[in-house]
């Protein structure tokens, strides 16, 4: 069997899935397994992807009923745990591709360095192809917590890892939810003492203008918080009080950009401002009370949400006793 499982979801992806795939069959380390999932796609993706298979025994093809990318990722995830004794896993887009020396990259870092997970660079690209790698890049090794600070998008997103076969033994994503990576990648990474980062861009980001993190606000941004409370309460679990403390943070100032984003968004949001203000003066209270908040640096953020409370805060931080 295969060495290396690439897992790729599917959806409506027809005119973009033939680079995906073949960035993958161009590949120097050859000893892998192709699972498509196609997620119910109503264009010609489905009908693709058997053309694929009919042409490599490497490339497996699964078609379910549309339910998101996380499930895709999931049946590709079960399908190999029953099929497959593969040893890694990776997972591709289906709109994006990699560079020809990805895996083998990928597969010397996490080998060497004695991880069950490594990490490459990305680019976003609309077309075109990937900077040359010549030379096997050396891995840059990374405590976790210091790459979870620095590097939040790759310590997010699934694509652009190497996982061992044991980081999904008892986990999977989360379904129905638009942040599905936001529950899990970070779990991956914090079981790991250090991190193998191969510091070239060997995955290929489709810039796509019309994706939703590009688009105009809308409420499904906010499906994000109830990851952000799971990492919190993970983080206190692990009685890392750094990681919660700049965690909780960045949760703050993600609900006040989206404060900021809703009140140019179209007429008819009115009502999300007033729930996400409401979330920003809960977020306030609690963070008071662990001493995360910085009342002059946080006085816009708090006059925003709660103006009452920042005007009987700031007399009295203005007229008390030194």
């Amino acid at each position: 069997m295969a060495v290396v499982s690439v897992i790729t979801p599917i959806y409506n992806t027809e005119t973009l899935l033939s680079r995906c795939v073949s960035s993958i069959l161009a590949q120097t380390f050859q000893d892998w397994e192709l699972i498509l999932v196609d997620d119910g796609s109503t264009d010609g993706s489905g009908a693709l992807c058997d053309e694929f298979a009919a042409r490599d025994s490497r490339i497996t093809v699964l078609h379910q009923k549309n339910s998101g990318v996380g499930a895709a990722r999931n049946t590709g995830l079960d399908w190999m745990y029953a099929h497959s004794d593969s040893r890694w896993i990776t997972f591709v887009d289906s709109d994006d591709w990699i560079h020809p020396r990805m895996l083998e990259c990928l597969l010397d870092a996490a080998v060497s360095g004695g991880t069950q997970l490594s990490i490459c660079g990305y680019q976003e690209l609309e077309d075109g192809e990937l900077p040359c790698v010549s030379a096997l890049p050396w891995a840059e090794q990374w405590k976790p917590a210091d790459f979870y600070r620095s590097q939040q998008i790759l310590a997010t997103v699934p694509w652009g890892k190497l996982y061992g076969r044991d980081c999904f033994e008892t986990l999977r994503y989360p379904v129905g939810t638009y942040f599905d990576d936001e529950y899990v990648t970070y779990r991956i990474l914090f079981a790991q003492e250090t991190l193998p980062v191969v510091p070239a861009s060997l995955y290929a980001y489709y810039w796509n203008p019309e994706g939703l993190t590009k688009k105009k606000w809308n409420p499904r941004r906010m499906e994000v918080w109830q990851a952000y409370e799971q990492q919190l309460d993970f983080f206190t679990r692990r009685s890392d009080e750094e990681m919660r403390h700049f965690r909780f943070r960045e949760y703050l100032e993600n609900v006040y950009a989206q404060l900021l984003e809703v009140r140019t968004a179209p007429e008819g949001m009115a009502r999300y401002d007033r729930q996400i203000r409401a979330r920003l003066r809960r977020l306030f209270r609690r963070g008071w009370h662990l001493g995360y908040i910085e009342f002059w640096a946080d006085y816009g953020m708090l006059s925003d949400c709660a103006p009452l409370a920042a005007k009987l805060g700031r007399f009295w931080m203005e007229h008390r006793k030194t």
